[in-house]
């Protein structure tokens, strides 16, 4: 039974969210959602997440997940907004409490805020399984761009999140705290060992050099024979070199520190002051 999958490009962010609904029944998920922030003002905005809303009514579907890849630099999870609307269970990678460890540290959040993955409600780790109605969901555990990333198997379709992207953009950088190219290249071999015939859902596209629209479908055959960064059997150290090179000529993400603050709390903003007022922390010379 293979999955019918519904993506929603943000422009603003270049993130794919995606609808996996199983094609016997209502049950679906959504993954990787999108709240819209706008960092001058310090508004937020639901249209991305609406939008996902106004498909799954339309489509009189049930939400059984809100699933996350990794916590996100370059966007803010809409995952309490959807649950609040439309139900459903927020889960991610186990290794989410090494980044809230991490992350707590650099936002000098002190010890009210729970450094143990409570904030969600299922912690998934490698070999774990779910399910969508009738659909199967097989958890890989492929840090590298993170310590807490996932990719997530339903049926005959990948969602790798950041770890792997079109494959003429190649892959994720690993720069950031707790990243490693080597466990990078390891947890993309670990991918491409799937059926070459299973389809890779990315979760960005920049539209590469030559490309003229926005992509984020390809298959494990394409990706092993075309990927710019891992195809054709690259050794692991010439990876490693070309990785750790480009990774240092990059830019932090524009979204970065509003982004890890709400997306290690699974979604949901700091806890408001005696105003009610919310607060986002911005450390300097830090990142």
């Amino acid at each position: 039974m293979n999955a019918e999958v519904k993506g929603f490009f943000d422009d603003a962010t270049n993130t794919i969210s995606y609808v996996v609904k199983d094609p016997s029944g209502s049950a679906c998920a959504i993954i990787d959602s999108v709240l819209d922030f706008d960092y001058a003002s310090g508004r937020t905005d639901t249209r991305s997440a609406d939008a996902v809303v106004s498909y799954v009514r339309e489509q009189g579907l049930t939400v059984e997940w809100l699933l996350e890849s990794h916590v996100h630099a370059d966007h803010l999870s809409a995952a309490p907004y959807l649950q609040e609307r439309l139900g459903g269970k927020i889960g991610i990678g186990e290794q989410i409490t090494v980044v809230q460890d991490t992350f707590g540290k650099v936002f000098n959040e002190g010890t009210e805020f729970q450094r143990d993955g409570s904030q969600f409600d299922r912690l998934f780790r490698e070999g774990d399984s779910f399910h969508i109605g009738q659909l199967r969901g097989d958890v890989l555990h492929t840090p590298g761009h993170t310590p807490a990333c996932l990719t997530y198997v339903i049926e005959d379709a990948a969602f790798v999140g950041d770890t792997l992207f079109m494959p003429d953009f190649g892959t994720a950088r690993c720069d950031f705290p707790g990243g490693s190219s080597e466990i990078l290249f390891d947890s993309v071999q670990k991918i491409l060992a799937l059926p070459e015939a299973t389809r890779i859902f990315v979760g960005h596209d920049y539209k590469a050099p030559g490309r003229d629209d926005y992509a984020w479908e390809s298959t494990v055959g394409e990706q092993k024979s075309k990927n710019i960064h891992v195809g054709e059997g690259r050794e692991k150290g010439e990876f490693v070199k070309m990785r750790d090179e480009r990774d240092a000529t990059l830019a932090m993400p524009k979204l970065i520190i509003p982004s890890l603050q709400v997306n290690m709390r699974a979604g949901q903003m700091p806890a408001p002051d005696a105003q009610g007022d919310v607060f986002l922390k911005v450390p300097v010379n830090k990142l």
